[in-house]
């Protein structure tokens, strides 16, 4: 499996433009014959691609630079140079292009096939041919072409997915994504087991699927830098609703509620939306229940009119449930949507 990199900074130069010829008519019988340089062609583009084969930017962090052809000179007889080829960077589906400089957004190839012209090939210079008058009738110089657009651009890549897994380290994030899609991410009984986010496709008996992305372990202080801090947090900004998982077995340290508070938290601290998120309770790891703090958890999601669903990924107690529940909210997610556009 390709090591997972998704934010790189790349520099990009469009081609140059060809230079214009000068070059004057010389044939048999035709002494004195007229200008007839030709122009130069276009630099070639640099274009960047979204690609539904990719899944990472792993390839970008070797190479850093990407140079466009250039255009070809003009030649005599009018003949035009050639256009430089354009270059396509092809990048994962999900990836944000910023300009480094300015901070803005140049695109955000959302969708299989989308792409966006990031530097512009210079323009080719102008044969001798254009510069004849009547008071200047040979004129000896031509245009030379102009450089293409050179820039640096971060590549962003964030996760699309319909679902996200949330909560703290060591929560059965990805032990429940092992158990209800043929993900296998990596398990263990320590925190930060998940260094990077993992995807699972959930089928259903009836043929309707989603998408789940594994957000690995968040802790306080996350949105500013901490654990594994702001490199995750932006995959949760492309799912349409958020399953958090809670801790309740006996050896979980802390009070459930103060626990998903904390998450909830950093969410709000990010921005982007993320605490106004359709969120559903996961009461994780039932099979080792500790009566009290489920008991506290319940009490708390009735008081807030939140969706609770017990859990065990290891018995499979609640997964039917909480996966049943999760396609119908994201149907009606969707539907809003439709509604909202038309």
């Amino acid at each position: 499996m390709p090591e997972f990199i998704d934010y790189v900074k790349i520099q990009v130069r469009a081609g140059r433009g060809g230079k214009g010829c000068v070059s004057f008519r010389r044939e048999k019988y035709i002494p004195k014959g007229g200008p007839d340089g030709g122009d130069g062609g276009r630099g070639g583009h640099i274009i960047i691609r979204a690609d539904s084969q990719l899944s990472t930017l792993l390839d970008h962090r070797y190479r850093k630079t990407y140079r466009a052809a250039n255009g070809g000179h003009g030649r005599g007889k009018k003949q035009h140079g050639h256009d430089g080829d354009d270059l396509i960077i092809r990048v994962p589906v999900g990836t944000v292009v910023r300009d480094a400089d300015t901070e803005e957004i140049v695109a955000d190839l959302d969708h299989e096939g989308a792409e966006v012209l990031v530097a512009r090939g210079g323009r080719g210079g102008l044969g001798n041919s254009h510069f004849a008058t009547p008071v200047r009738q040979a004129p000896r110089y031509a245009q030379p072409g102009e450089d293409g657009e050179e820039k640096t651009l971060i590549l962003e890549l964030k996760l699309l997915a319909d679902v996200g897994l949330i909560g703290l380290p060591n929560a059965g994030k990805s032990t429940l994504l092992s158990r209800i899609s043929a993900a296998r991410p990596k398990i263990a009984d320590y925190p930060f087991t998940t260094l990077v986010p993992n995807l699972g496709v959930v089928k259903m008996e009836d043929f309707r699927s989603f998408v789940v992305a594994d957000i690995p372990g968040l802790i306080e202080g996350a949105h500013q830098g901490a654990g594994l801090g702001q490199r995750f947090l932006r995959h949760v900004e492309r799912t349409r609703l958020l399953v958090h998982l809670v801790d309740v077995s006996v050896a979980s340290e802390g009070d459930p509620v103060d626990n998903m508070k904390t998450i909830n938290n950093e969410l709000y601290h990010y921005g982007a939306g993320l605490d106004r998120r359709p969120q559903v309770i996961a009461a994780s790891k039932m099979d080792a229940v500790d009566p009290e703090k489920l008991k506290i958890l319940e009490e708390y999601c009735k008081i807030e009119q939140r969706p609770l669903f017990p859990i065990s990924s290891v018995t499979g107690e609640g997964i039917r449930e909480l996966l049943l529940f999760l396609v119908e909210e994201l149907e009606s997610l969707q539907a809003e949507v439709k509604v909202e556009a038309e």
